[in-house]
């Protein structure tokens, strides 16, 4: 297919605006299914976690023919924490397709994506999504929108973008507001055309000796290591000889084994890839994220992927803990060292280091604390255990001074909890910057606080506002060191000796704080079972027993009734640790527990 027929676009927004949703739409009426195939929701979220979520983790990328052209379309996350995908993503197309929920408007995801794309002078298609909904107010989320591109100094150009209203559910785009709110017939026929139109076609010479950047990787159980990315410049035929360049040195001269271009989900051989397109190739192991493929005559190496710097770390190591290799078969420090280097080789936002304490622990920074919570679970479901330490933020040295990350928190809540919300940012070092109340009944807050200070708060949070309360954050740079954050209030209820936890313990216990423990639950020395009402800890016995006797008295034997425990995801377990604590992560269970097991 000629160049001019080829059209790479990234559909970008915030979590939950309905990116995955306006693909599967644009997949359905390109005619890639037939009329009675099965297809599941959301089919580009392929992965398990992403399903059950209910967000995207990893940018995939797909192809539909539409009047003899052919459009590459890229999914990417919406959540802050997985920024790098995003970044990446945007090296492979040439223009993007913005989305805003029609009732939420832009948020700091949708800052964040939007700064990137104008960054690297994407031509951007505006959609209004979810015109549906009851509380849809699209004239003044287009006002926000065209706000949003001055405060980020787009020029006169970069402002005059199509804008389109659809409904992704029902696959419906309208170019006018009016036909949208008619509800009129259900079509992306105008969406399709716009991206024809108005996204440019690839540049890249068909002539020039071939460039390709790898921005992607995967693996076939028949190849082997798959290097994805865009073709800039040349051909590229199967069994061909190419080089690999790594920071800007040849490294291998190999064949590529085989080639391959996409045709709606699946990945089809090819003898011969045209510059302009998305391919995958086979035949470089050694090929990883940022690298170029190009000419083996005349190699010249591309510039490569670039994405921010993480702002947290955290702790990994073996679990050493009494109850250690009772549920997982991936136990050592080699096997967790193997699995996080391999991480990092995929995840181009993500660092791995040695820990602080020698050999045995390993320091990983990421975005946030969702990106690390979704690379244990991914682990601890490969049959690791783990032990992990506290969050902790990366600090820089500007001029001579300790400076912090900053997060932009934007909020949305009920009136009547905006008190007890600023309240609590506000001791955590948080400015309020911006307070907007639209007449809904609901608040939107803009707070800028400390990374630090969000560290172990979107639990409280959630409690604060009876579970009605919408957060979002992120990165906008690094300030002065804030000075000391007030962390947990409470203190914990300590295991103080190795058993099962017993209903009558538990009872006696209850008074004291909320409990984590289950009766016949294993416990150890050291087991963090509930949080005290008070600040500092206590050791407890959760093991003790009933004492019996030949006396009995009428009503003394009666059943005893707990609370349910409150059990913590492994997202609130995160959060919720404090210094001298750590988290044991297996294939079944999370625990927390002291650092250092006996009292002191």
């Amino acid at each position: 297919m000629k160049t001019t027929k080829i059209r790479n676009v990234a559909i970008i927004a915030h979590v939950d605006h309905g990116k995955t949703t306006l693909v599967d739409a644009l997949l359905w009426q390109s005619g890639l299914f037939r009329d009675n195939q099965t297809v599941r929701e959301r089919v580009m979220d392929s992965l398990d976690l992403e399903r059950e979520k209910g967000i995207t983790i990893m940018a995939k990328n797909t192809s539909v023919v539409y009047s003899g052209y052919k459009i590459n379309i890229v999914d990417t996350p919406g959540h802050a924490d997985f920024g790098g995908e995003v970044e990446r993503t945007l090296t492979m197309v040439d223009g993007a397709l913005l989305l805003v929920d029609s009732s939420e408007g832009p948020l700091p995801q949708t800052r964040f994506v939007l700064q990137k794309a104008l960054a690297r002078r994407l031509p951007i298609i505006c959609v209004v999504n979810k015109i549906d909904r009851q509380d849809r107010r699209p004239k003044e989320v287009l006002d926000e929108i065209y706000s949003l591109f001055i405060d980020l100094d787009a020029d006169d150009d970069q402002v005059e973008f199509p804008v389109f209203y659809t409904n992704a559910k029902i696959g419906a785009a309208y170019p006018d507001l009016d036909q949208a709110l008619e509800a009129g017939p259900a079509s992306l026929e105008c969406l399709f055309q716009a991206i024809i139109d108005h996204i440019p076609a690839p540049n890249g010479d068909p002539e020039a000796p071939a460039q390709f950047l790898v921005t992607n990787l995967d693996w076939s159980d028949y190849v082997g290591r798959l290097a994805i990315g865009p073709l800039r410049r040349g051909r590229l035929k199967s069994g061909g000889e190419v080089a690999l360049i790594k920071d800007g040195q040849v490294v291998l001269r190999s064949p590529i084994k085989v080639l391959y271009t996409y045709r709606g989900l699946q990945r089809v051989e090819t003898d011969v890839a045209e510059a302009g397109d998305i391919i995958a190739l086979a035949g470089l192991p050694d090929a990883f994220i940022g690298d170029t493929v190009a000419d083996s005559v005349s190699p010249e190496a591309l510039p490569t992927v670039v994405v921010d710097e993480p702002t947290l770390t955290m702790e990994f190591s073996a679990n050493s803990s009494p109850l250690a290799g009772r549920e997982g078969q991936n136990l050592t420090s080699r096997q967790i060292r193997a699995r996080l280097e391999k991480e990092a080789l995929y995840n181009v936002s993500i660092r791995i280091s040695q820990g602080d304490d020698g050999g045995e622990v390993f320091k990983v920074a990421a975005r946030g604390e969702l990106q690390l919570a979704v690379l244990v679970e991914t682990m601890r479901r490969e049959g690791f255990e783990l032990t992990l330490g506290p969050p902790r933020i990366i600090v820089k040295q500007i001029d001579g001074c300790d400076h912090e990350p900053l997060e932009l928190v934007v909020i949305d809540v009920p009136e009547q909890y905006v008190g007890v919300v600023t309240e609590k940012l506000t001791s955590r070092r948080g400015k309020v910057v911006k307070l907007a109340n639209h007449g809904s009944g609901r608040v939107r807050l803009e707070i800028e606080t400390p990374t630090r200070g969000l560290v172990g708060y979107r639990g409280q949070f959630m409690t604060d506002t009876r579970g009605s309360g919408l957060i979002n954050t992120i990165n906008i740079g690094y300030v002065p060191w804030q000075g000391p954050i007030m962390g947990r209030a409470n203190g914990s209820l300590v295991a103080d000796r190795q058993g099962a936890a017993v209903t009558y313990a538990l009872f006696h216990l209850q008074p004291r704080g909320s409990i984590f423990a289950s009766p016949g639950e294993p416990v150890y020395q050291g087991l963090i079972i509930g949080e005290n009402s008070r600040s500092e800890d206590i050791w407890v016995n959760p093991c003790k027993e009933k004492k019996l006797t030949n006396i009995r008295a009428s009503g003394s034997d009666e059943a005893l009734r707990l609370t349910p425990p409150r059990k913590h995801s492994l997202e609130e377990a995160i959060e919720y640790i404090r210094d001298d604590e750590v988290l044991e992560v297996t294939p079944k269970s999370v625990r927390i527990r002291k650092k250092v097991l006996t009292p002191k």
